[in-house]
């Protein structure tokens, strides 16, 4: 059985068409990348399968359960199952990097003092920044706030970690840095994630699997060598990033 399931999604916003009778099935243990131009779904596919959004037609299922069907209480507690990295960290200004960190397991466990700050060091430490429990988010570089951002989505154990454009921001060596990190807590924390990106060599160092999304469809499902030979045109055009006739028309005298 597949981890996480869309059978049949559709989500419109008054006449817009966001998501079109999607299909997909998530492996537990993949690392999936989601790619495709803004306003294609991206995002959305991730809020449904948290249960932030209800599709109008079709199934949500995690494990096996119906997550369109569950009632607030039990969505909670499925959201603990799930790490989330926001595209911009948002981390909380006015809480240390240690308090940020922490803040997840003083909301939904009972676990003692001493315990949450061992488990916010270790968690520091796997992500390359031990010791700076004490530092305030203003004193970050921005490769950093991500990093410390990733630590906080791991403080529950998550089974599942969600990455929403975790590179955007950053310079190639900085990005790099957060794609091994990526890696490295797939392969020690055996999580399943799901990235939304448009970072073409992001998605090509840290996918199993690359879906592209194209006017709510899904119009390629495969690997990353497998994506760099598709004859698909709106495929072949986000790969390489080249403007096509339609983006430039405007710019044309």
């Amino acid at each position: 059985m597949s981890l996480i399931e869309l059978k049949n999604v559709s989500k419109a916003f008054g006449r817009l068409v966001v998501l079109d009778d999607l299909t997909l099935s998530i492996e537990r243990g993949q690392s999936l990348v989601v790619i495709g131009a803004s306003g294609t779904g991206k995002s959305v596919l991730l809020k449904h399968i948290v249960g932030l959004l209800k599709p109008d037609d079709g199934e949500v299922l995690f494990d096996g359960v119906r997550v369109d069907e569950m009632p607030e209480r039990d969505l909670m507690d499925l959201r603990q199952r799930f790490g989330f990295l926001f595209q911009m960290g948002a981390l909380f200004d006015s809480l240390t990097v240690g308090e940020n960190i922490a803040f997840p397991l003083q909301e939904h466990t009972h676990k003692p003092a001493g315990e949450i700050r061992d488990i916010v060091a270790h968690r520091l430490d796997m992500v390359g920044l031990p010791g700076i429990e004490r530092k305030m988010p203003a004193e970050l570089s921005g490769g950093q706030r991500k990093r410390v951002a990733l630590a906080r989505a791991i403080a529950l154990q998550p089974e599942v970690i969600l990455y929403d454009e975790p590179t955007t921001g950053l310079d190639p060596v900085r990005s790099d840095v957060i794609n091994q990190l990526i890696l490295k807590l797939n392969d020690e924390l055996h999580v399943t994630s799901i990235t939304v990106t448009h970072d073409m060599a992001s998605a090509f160092k840290i996918a199993d699997r690359i879906v592209m999304l194209h006017h709510g469809k899904i119009v390629f499902d495969g690997t990353p060598r497998e994506i760099q030979t598709s004859t698909d045109p709106a495929v072949k055009q986000f790969v390489t990033g080249e403007a096509g006739e339609t983006e430039l028309a405007g710019l044309r005298r």
